[in-house]
């Protein structure tokens, strides 16, 4: 399997992970409003501070952005882009978010493909304090009672990662058991979902928001993204028993690698290992 070393040692736990109950549901956010603060009055309106998102459709502008990038020092493995401001209204075509805090306040961590007004497709990691809303638009949530995603130092990769914690219970009504997850880096997403279910008794899960990078990407019908850096969304997502009846996770992302290419489509169940981190809610449905 493809492995990229990190600039620190790795954590031995190597799955963060808390059990929660969750909820999901969806709201509008409004025009003229922060995307980040749209975000964060849909869950609250809901009883929620922390959870996972995702759209199919959106308009966005003013918009900001970066995306995945060589490393110009030896203190990370791969970094992040220049900032770009595309002028007009930018599209988005699918996106998945990871909502929760960082410094003691709302933040987000999203993930998305889009077109640019009068430009080609693109995609990357939208910058909450910059981006705002154009026309309003549904948003496909799930909220965490019992777990926060927050972002803290990360002594592995050197970089500041959402990652869930443990959480006081709140009055937010939920109907499901749910694990917030953040996988860490150079081991198989696939792998890795199925082995976590099958210690925890999880037998059918639906994946909830998606948000990470891969070590380049292998897809099921051949197709290899050789760039190393990406970032990645997942589109759709679930575990549960195969043919033979072990478990077994479908994958299906869209990504955008160092180069600025996209490539959208089912992962191979091998050889997808996590670049940096990866973040996502297990809704549990048996």
């Amino acid at each position: 399997m493809r492995e990229v070393r990190q600039p620190g040692s790795p954590a031995a736990e190597r799955i963060q992970w808390v059990e929660a109950r969750g909820r999901g549901f969806s709201f509008a956010v409004p025009a003229g409003v922060s995307l980040l603060e749209a975000v964060r009055q849909g869950f609250a309106a809901q009883g929620f501070v922390s959870g996972v998102a995702s759209f199919k459709t959106g308009a966005l502008g003013p918009f900001a952005y970066v995306m995945p990038a060589l490393s110009k020092t030896p203190e990370h493995a791969a970094f992040y882009s220049e900032t770009y401001r595309p002028d007009g209204i930018t599209r988005l075509s699918t996106a998945t978010m990871t909502f929760g805090a960082r410094d003691n306040a709302p933040f987000f961590h999203c993930h998305a493909l889009w077109t640019e007004e009068g430009g080609p497709q693109n995609g990357g990691h939208i910058l909450p304090e910059e981006t705002v809303i154009a026309e309003p638009f549904e948003v496909e949530a799930f909220g965490l009672d019992g777990a926060v995603f927050t972002a803290e130092p990360d002594p592995e990769t050197n970089f500041k990662l959402f990652g869930p914690v443990s959480a006081a219970a709140r009055s937010a009504t939920t109907d499901r058991r749910a694990f917030a997850l953040r996988l860490r880096p150079n081991q198989d997403f696939a792998f890795c979902l199925e082995a976590f279910c099958r210690a925890h008794g999880v037998s059918r899960a639906h994946i909830r928001g998606g948000v990470g990078s891969t070590i380049g990407a292998c897809f099921t019908d051949g197709r290899v993204v050789e760039p190393f850096a990406t970032e990645l969304t997942v589109t759709a997502g679930q575990i549960a028993p195969g043919v033979d009846g072990a478990l077994e996770a479908a994958l299906d992302i869209a990504l955008v690698d160092y180069t600025g290419a996209l490539a959208q489509g089912r992962l191979v169940r091998s050889n997808n290992p996590v670049l940096m981190t990866m973040e996502l809610v297990l809704e549990v449905l048996d």
